[in-house]
């Protein structure tokens, strides 16, 4: 359950009353149903959080909270999340009991999408990336940005260069994000910018260029985003914009990665760029240690 009209929530409703054996939801529509008292939670057996990093990085965690206060205390949980920063561990201390972690080693992204990154100054981003959408004008383009105030205005530059473009972040209802993704999806939209809250989870078959607007903060969410584009057996592009500040966040997802991204040529009438010198940890990336799959069990 998760955004749409009054009748959708009757319907919900009815359903929460008399039982349902899975229910899928967000936590705001969730909480919704709790606070009218008539969700039938006594035989709930299993929790499960998906995507709990990203849960929290949209400010998730006291509606988490809350709706977990509501369940009884003997049950199954189970947690999924791509990262494990401490405010993860913090979670999984206060609802996890006695908990066996189960640690996987990063996926790769497809060989079929070609990668490249272009190292370059910040104000330069914007009239770079109306260069490259010039060139694609008849393709379908995914843009993110890390924050929605970053989406909010390259969209008003974009709209002011005469892109018909539209965007999507946390600030929409959600019947207004269903709609543009329905125009996206159909291809009447080419050119959408949004923030990571689409990274995950979406299933367009026809993406032929996604571009990050500035460096993903880890390399999970690099790979997310780059996978939108190749699939269902097709090819696909992904332009990554290094700022002077990014390079050394850059550096650590090609570590990751295990090998170096492409860097492209900016065109000459552009100035000059930065040179490519990363220092490994800088620019505000979170270098992590990776392993081999592994388990660990319960003592």
């Amino acid at each position: 359950y998760g955004g749409g009209d009054g009748a959708n929530f009757s319907t919900e409703k009815q359903a929460l009353s008399k039982g349902a054996d899975i229910v899928i939801c967000t936590p705001g529509r969730m909480i919704s149903h709790l606070n009218m008292g008539y969700v039938q939670l006594k035989g709930l057996r299993y929790l499960i959080l998906d995507e709990a990093d990203r849960m929290l990085d949209m400010g998730f965690y006291d509606d988490l909270m809350k709706i977990i206060s509501f369940l009884p205390p003997k049950r199954q949980n189970l947690l999924f999340s791509a990262t494990m920063p401490e405010k993860i561990r913090d979670l999984a201390r206060k609802i996890l009991h006695q908990p066996e972690e189960i640690n996987i080693a990063i996926s790769k992204p497809p060989a079929k999408i070609v990668q490249e990154a272009f190292v370059l100054y910040e104000a330069q981003k914007i009239p770079l990336i109306a260069h490259l959408l010039r060139d694609r004008a008849e393709q379908s383009v995914l843009i993110f940005c890390s924050k929605k105030q970053a989406v909010k205005t390259l969209c008003r530059e974009l709209r002011r260069l005469k892109f018909n473009i539209e965007e999507i972040h946390s600030d929409l209802l959600q019947s207004a994000r269903e709609q543009v993704m329905l125009d996206f999806r159909s291809r009447k939209l080419k050119i959408l910018v949004a923030t990571d809250i689409i990274s995950r989870g979406i299933d367009i078959d026809n993406i032929d260029l996604v571009i990050n607007f500035d460096v993903p903060n880890d390399g999970e969410d690099y790979i997310h985003r780059i996978g939108r584009t190749a699939r269902a057996q097709t090819d696909g592009t992904a332009y990554t914009f290094i700022s002077e500040k990014e390079q050394g966040k850059f550096a650590v997802i090609e570590n990751l990665l295990g090998s170096p991204v492409k860097k492209g040529k900016i065109p000459d009438s552009f100035g000059p760029v930065p040179e490519y010198s990363p220092r490994r940890g800088a620019g505000g990336g979170r270098p992590k240690g990776r392993y081999k799959p592994h388990f660990r069990k319960k003592q």
